[in-house]
């Protein structure tokens, strides 16, 4: 992958299209190969050797093109003589969904849909190598992905409210700001009823 990883970035999986998207490029060479051989021989070698690079160039744009998903985007790059790449971070992802036909679920390859916010639209991507694998990842990354801001939510708000024990008297204002900080991660489920009680007496105990 070309794309560099930001601070604390993991990698979950990277995948490509299915083997099949290059059947097509070595069929046609193979069939001009025997046929050049056999018709024109010497000078159907040198023809086989030229056309060999058709197959080579699908190749070599099959192995660029891949998915990378981390612990906080999916990256779509493609292009081995050109460049081209796209991001889409994890909060910004709606819904991911997948569909196999029969050939597909036979030989493990199908499309992923994916939607993200309206301003990025939606991108279908096809012939992918075990696709829902792909969809799964995805939408684990979303969960830890959620996980994850909550507890820094949380953790922030713990130490600004330790903070105002050992500072001047909080106003009103920043106590209700505070208070609604608090309700939001309960319902989140950042935090226990236990622990948002505790912390709601602290706050008006100041």
């Amino acid at each position: 992958m070309r794309t560099i990883l930001k601070k604390d970035e993991k990698i979950l999986l990277i995948t490509r299209q299915h083997w099949i998207k290059l059947v097509l490029s070595f069929f046609v060479w193979l069939v001009v190969a025997v046929l050049s051989i056999w018709l024109l021989q010497t000078m159907g070698l040198i023809i086989t050797l030229a056309a060999a690079l058709y197959p080579l160039f699908e190749y070599l744009n099959w192995k660029s093109n891949l998915w990378c998903i981390t612990t906080v985007r999916v990256v779509d790059e493609s292009g081995f003589f050109t460049r081209y790449s796209k991001e889409s971070p994890l909060d910004k992802i709606n819904n991911v969904e997948y569909d196999q036909s029969i050939w597909g679920r036979l030989f493990g390859y199908g499309n992923v849909d994916i939607q993200t916010a309206a301003e990025m639209g939606e991108t279908t991507y096809e012939l992918i190598h075990h696709p829902k694998l792909l969809k799964d990842t995805i939408t684990h990354a979303q969960e830890e992905y959620k996980k994850t801001a909550i507890i820094n939510q949380a953790t922030q708000l713990a130490q600004a409210i330790a903070a105002t024990s050992f500072a001047t008297p909080p106003s009103q204002q920043m106590i209700a700001d505070e208070l609604h900080k608090l309700f939001e991660l309960l319902q989140k489920g950042g935090i226990t009823q236990e622990e948002y009680l505790h912390q709601k007496n602290r706050l008006l105990k100041n």
